[in-house]
């Protein structure tokens, strides 16, 4: 039997050697697209969600109530009770704070902290919170200290001292004579140094002679009105009357400590602490001038404001 010849596959044939080759070259193109690349990601992505996220919401969250947590429930009990917690009370502890984990879940989940004055104020006290620590944890140098005292000199000044005798003259006993006895008073005064004051005046529970105190502390005790007053009179003489709250009185200063700037060894608590809160401060507004550049502010004008000629 004469065998048959091999029949070449004819031009554009869809079968043939040149068309794979062709087939072959295209397809390199075609994956070689950001396009396809694409898709073929796209692909994976659903068909990972497809496998392991279409039941994600039914898989329930994670509460893991710490051992340190439960320690901390307990010994904020045992403070406010003078006591422990019994196992039943500690349970009960446990039960409602794995409770309100689970409701302040839900309400972020819900957006209940949006636009809550409460919370937004409470959000802010932690973020100030914040700065708080950071400055806290600063240790100031005695140097630093010291230019601060002196910067801040006013904060710190000791004021003026003085100490005082009086003749007190009551005006229910005197009645409209009050004045014109203590100025009486005054004269004997002034002209025999020597005179017993005692022999003057009317009793009463104030001290007639007062100790070095400050302005403020007999301002306290007299009224503001009588410091101020006394603050104006010369030391080693009689003088007056000076009216308080009380009524008349004659007064002679018989010592004057002038105010002055203390050394940094006797107010070094109170420098540490306001340097601290100016170094808060400090932080604080670095930081929100760093957090106002991430952020364009426009502010609109309230419906029915006038507006500016």
């Amino acid at each position: 039997m004469t065998a048959m010849p091999a029949v070449e596959p004819a031009a554009g044939s869809s079968t043939g050697p040149a068309y794979g080759k062709v087939r072959t070259i295209l397809l390199k193109r075609v994956l070689r697209e950001p396009l396809v690349h694409f898709l073929a990601l796209a692909l994976l992505v659903f068909a990972a969600y497809g496998l392991f996220g279409a039941d994600a919401d039914d898989k329930p969250d994670s509460i893991v109530v710490t051992a340190p947590k439960i320690e901390q429930m307990a010994a904020v009990f045992a403070g406010t009770w003078q006591r422990p917690p019994t196992a039943e009370e500690l349970k009960a502890l446990i039960d409602d704070y794995v409770k309100e984990e689970i409701l302040v879940r839900q309400a972020l989940k819900l957006g209940l902290d949006r636009d809550d004055t409460v919370v937004r104020r409470r959000l802010r006290q932690k973020m100030e919170f914040l700065n708080v620590a950071d400055a806290e944890a600063l240790a100031p140098t005695d140097a630093e200290l010291d230019a601060y005292l002196k910067a801040n000199a006013a904060m710190f000044q000791i004021g003026s001292m003085l100490a005082f005798q009086q003749v007190y003259f009551n005006p229910q006993r005197r009645g409209d004579t009050r004045a014109q006895d203590a100025a009486s008073v005054l004269e004997a005064l002034l002209t025999d140094s020597a005179t017993d004051r005692t022999l003057f005046g009317d009793p009463t529970l104030l001290p007639p002679d007062l100790p070095l105190s400050s302005k403020a502390s007999i301002g306290r005790t007299f009224g503001a009105d009588f410091a101020e007053e006394l603050d104006k009179i010369p030391a080693g003489q009689w003088t007056g009357p000076v009216n308080s709250s009380f009524g008349l009185h004659l007064i002679r200063v018989t010592e004057r400590v002038p105010g002055r700037v203390p050394t940094l060894d006797e107010v070094r608590d109170a420098v540490a602490r306001e340097w601290t809160n100016a170094k808060r401060k400090e932080l604080e507004n670095q930081r929100f001038a760093e957090l106002l550049k991430r952020f364009v502010v426009s502010v609109e004008s309230p419906a029915g404001a006038g507006t500016d000629p």
